[in-house]
């Protein structure tokens, strides 16, 4: 305990939740603005004068004193608790905000234009089979990431939890595995949104020009702030869950009346040309990209630290989230299955993963006969991949300052400015957005295919991190003599939840490594290109094995040990056993059918 002791000498006592005022360390207060901020409300000044002074650094910014591996190659874990658990990062997140954010950061082009290509390699019932298995396990997930953000709200929690629960050389290389699956998202979303233009008006030389707006808008979304971002997620959204049930009622409608000219679908598709294609291998075909569908419905536990009230607001977000995207996700799939044959040609005819005339939406609509409702579609996919693109940048500089507190990126990361930006980071999230630019040369295909390679699994480690750090966290919890009536919120799905979670995420893996080894289809390629196609489909897994391996020898890290793992540091409850006993005595008299929507909703 000797970094925690060096920062809180009198607070020894792991029952003792700590604020602000009781310690030597400056913190941002936890209802939500900046040091500076308060300090500043009664002082009138020119608005430019406040507009630069905003960027500058905020100097209680850092909590971390001295060096938490400093010229030593020993890693000390309990200074970098520390350094997460008293993030300055402001807390101006509302509720509302929590759930458009992990909405916002997973309907995209997975769901829009991915799911085409699902549909071509394994059939309807495949993708229908494959996103509810991805869904079961993200509701694993979420519920267990739930629990342990409710209780400890610190900044960067995925890698924070792996590292502080089970070993700082896991957490090195899922920080930087999550890293770097949101800088590589970001310029693949800008191109994919000036590749959408291109629906009206195609014309390559004119997507420098779209590529260019599209950054600048994200960019400066994210420079006005965390409040500034969350406000926009609500509003992009709020238009793209609009769409997504004005389709699912088209969609319905089209099925059972037909569009103009047609008659009843029913389940036709299903038997002509059939449910399954590829067998197997078809359905295997499709998991990676139901759970890329899904990748950012975590965001809800990355943005706990700009939460305003995170133990009311985180799991009312993370239920309500995740059944209101599997409600989405599994009934488009189950019309799109319905609407669209899985060897129409067109599912497969895009330029490339991210070009909207391969989405199975507007597809379908096209082979309705309706005439405008295609180009309204095509504008909210554009809306969509600008969302998860202005998401990337928020996941990717909140993760980056994170790994900085921690020593385990540079310290110019550290640098928070007085409106609690991660100011460094989001300059270079931005400035690696310029790969966009690409869109416009001949080379766009291939570059970011193998940029795509780089965060390919990279949910998947993500997701399985978070359930093996649940485990570790209720065992140590257990271990150290607390009992569960002592959380602030409780997993629904408990411990088993996540060694489900955990299992299915290590069987996409399998299921990746036998359909990148031998992908649907191979006999018609030759050797280099299956080579090739290998690489691109499993170079996650040895990149994050070489972040493991050279940072557990370069610091010496050590596994945790079950009676070592820090319980205290970041905890900001008080009166917890209290809160506790309230909601539980008031929950025995709720009527049974509100008890059922609680656990669901």
């Amino acid at each position: 305990m000797g970094a925690l002791n060096r920062v809180f000498p009198d607070k020894q006592d792991h029952n003792i939740s700590l604020s602000p005022s009781q310690t030597n360390v400056s913190l941002t207060p936890f209802g939500g603005n900046s040091t500076f901020e308060g300090d500043m409300d009664e002082v009138k000044r020119p608005l430019s004068a406040r507009v630069i002074d905003s960027f500058r650094r905020d100097i209680h910014a850092s909590v971390t004193r001295g060096s938490i591996g400093g010229r030593r190659r020993s890693y000390d874990a309990e200074a970098a608790a520390v350094a997460t658990a008293n993030s300055p990062l402001v807390r101006r997140l509302k509720g509302r905000h929590l759930q458009m954010i992990a909405i916002g950061g997973s309907i995209g082009t997975g769901l829009f234009i991915g799911t085409g290509r699902a549909l071509a390699l394994g059939g309807p019932a495949s993708i229908l089979i494959a996103y509810c298995l991805i869904g079961g396990m993200i509701f694993c997930t979420v519920q267990a990431l739930g629990e342990m953000a409710v209780m400890f709200p610190v900044a960067g929690s995925f890698a924070a939890y792996s590292t502080r629960f089970i070993d700082p050389a896991l957490g090195f290389a899922m920080g930087w595995n999550y890293l770097m699956q949101w800088l590589v998202v970001l310029p693949l979303e800008i191109v994919a949104a000036s590749i959408t233009v291109d629906y009206w008006s195609p014309n390559i030389r004119l997507n420098a020009l779209w590529v260019a707006i599209f950054w600048i808008l994200i960019c400066c979304i994210n420079l006005f702030g965390v409040r500034a971002y969350g406000e926009a997620e609500f509003v992009f959204s709020t238009v793209k869950v609009t769409a997504v049930i004005g389709y699912i009622i088209l969609g319905s409608i089209i099925n059972i009346c037909g569009g103009p000219g047609a008659s009843y679908l029913g389940f036709t598709y299903w038997q002509v040309p059939g449910a399954f294609n590829h067998g197997f291998k078809g359905l295997c075909s499709t998991f990676v990209t139901a759970a890329f569908a899904f990748a950012g419905t975590e965001l809800v536990g990355l943005a706990a630290a700009e939460t305003q009230n995170p133990r009311k607001t985180l799991p009312v977000a993370i239920k309500q989230v995740f059944w209101r995207i599997a409600t989405f996700y599994i009934a488009s799939v189950l019309l799109i299955g319905t609407l669209v044959r899985y060897n129409d040609e067109r599912l497969l005819s895009g330029s490339s993963d991210y070009d909207a005339k391969a989405s199975p939406f507007v597809i379908s609509i096209q082979n309705a006969g309706i005439q405008v409702l295609p180009s309204v579609m095509n504008a909210v996919i554009m809306i969509s991949v600008l969302s998860v693109g202005n998401s990337a940048i928020y996941g990717s500089s909140r993760t980056l300052a994170a790994l900085a507190e921690q020593e385990q990126a540079p310290s110019i990361f550290r640098y928070i400015d007085r409106k609690g930006r991660p100011l460094a980071a989001i300059l270079l999230a931005s400035l690696l957005g310029a790969l966009a630019f690409a869109a416009a040369s001949t080379i766009q295909v291939e570059l970011f295919n193998w940029l795509l390679a780089l965060s390919g699994l990279s949910s998947i480690f993500t997701w399985g991190s978070i359930c093996l750090a649940h485990i570790r966290f209720r065992r140590a919890w257990r271990v150290q003599g607390y009992s569960l009536d002592e959380l602030g919120w409780q997993s629904p799905t408990g411990i088993w939840g996540s060694y489900v979670g955990f299992t299915m995420n290590a069987l996409v893996l399998v299921a990746q490594f036998w359909t990148g080894f031998s992908p649907v289809g191979h006999e018609q390629h030759d050797t280099n290109w299956l080579v090739k196609n290998f690489f691109q489909a499993y170079l996650t897994v040895p990149i994050v094995a070489l972040f493991f391996i050279v940072y557990k020898f370069w610091r010496r890290t050590k596994f945790v040990k079950l009676r070592d793992v820090d319980l205290f540091t970041g905890r900001r409850e008080l009166n917890l056993k209290v809160l506790v006993a309230q909601e539980r005595e008031e929950r025995m008299h709720w009527p049974r059918w509100k008890k059922l929507y609680k656990f669901l909703c």
